[in-house]
């Protein structure tokens, strides 16, 4: 094999490996992720995703025609802090999705069919600027101006993985990714940019037992959110990420490049209860996934003097 035909198939390997390990994750737009709430609050969320999608390779890859479909569950909890008087949130999420794909490789078809835990994520955010940390009833006065925070999420590799396929729904690395968030209202809108890097671990064992090593993956979300004054709030939300080089036995792959596009949109039930509905688009693909996704979640809570 040639150097130019190696570097290719690397380069489609990582990708349709990516993007699956990616999709099959917890949902990657998420607005008011830094909005302000009362101490001592509980949420308990139940989701439901389906993505579905192609793959964007390199043109002289001997991969042609990736497809994958995914659908994604997870359980996820948080409670709002404080600390230092100003709100602070703690939350985790537990993924668990079904996969299925299909691909040319070489000119021959190949299909894959797996399910299992993804990596479940851990995240710690503090609001440092316009968000004093706030009881119950003190927060019946609090009125949301400009929102500075931060953020850092841990991904532990505990999900499924099998390094004789390809295509898994766990990644075999841990990765960590810091955040910084900005929020500004006006009247019912409020405006979000939230932009991060996520930094990886080496996985040693990739399809085979080769290393796979992975270069820092820059993002950044937006989101121009519209509050009702019965509850409701919808949002239009945009992400856009590129990086994340990766390098497999010292053959360097192409870096990711991705534009997303979507809304969000959610509904109180009652007092403890709400529904989010969301979906979102590929609007540019260079390298990675290209999918459009749609799910639901439930939310209850609980706590705080509710």
């Amino acid at each position: 094999m040639t150097t130019r035909s190696r570097r290719a198939l690397v380069g489609a390997l990582v990708a349709v490996a990516l993007a699956a390990a990616v999709r099959a994750q917890a949902q990657d737009l998420e607005p008011r992720t830094y909005a302000n709430a009362p101490v001592g609050l509980n949420f308990l969320l139940i989701g439901y995703g389906y993505s579905t999608g192609d793959v964007s390779v390199d043109e002289s890859s001997p991969i042609k025609d990736a497809q994958l479909t995914i659908h994604a569950t997870a359980l996820a909890y948080a409670r709002t802090l404080g600390l230092w008087g100003r709100a602070a949130k703690l939350d985790v999420v537990l993924p668990y999705a079904w996969l299925s794909g299909t691909a040319t490789v070489a000119g021959q078809p190949a299909a894959r069919d797996v399910s299992g835990l993804g990596d479940p994520r851990l995240r710690f955010s503090v609001l440092l600027h316009g968000a004093p940390a706030l009881s119950l009833e003190e927060f019946a006065d609090y009125k949301q101006d400009f929102i500075v925070g931060l953020s850092l999420a841990v991904t532990a590799p505990l999900g499924q993985y099998d390094s004789s396929k390809l295509v898994n729904i766990g990644t075999h690395r841990w990765s960590v990714r810091p955040e910084i968030g900005i929020s500004k209202t006006f009247g019912p809108w409020t405006f979000e940019l939230a932009p991060s890097v996520t930094f990886y671990t080496t996985n040693h064992d990739f399809f085979g037992g080769q290393t796979l090593e992975r270069d820092p993956l820059f993002s950044a979300q937006g989101h121009v959110v519209y509050h009702t004054r019965i509850g409701i709030w919808a949002a239009l939300d945009a992400t856009y990420y590129t990086g994340g080089n990766t390098t497999i036995d010292g053959e360097r792959g192409q870096r990711l490049e991705n534009v997303r596009v979507g809304g969000t949109l959610a509904i109180p039930v009652n007092r403890h209860n709400s529904v989010k509905l969301y979906g979102s688009v590929g609007a540019m693909a260079r390298l990675g996934g290209n999918f459009t996704t749609v799910g639901i979640a439930w939310q209850f809570r609980w706590g705080g003097g509710l």
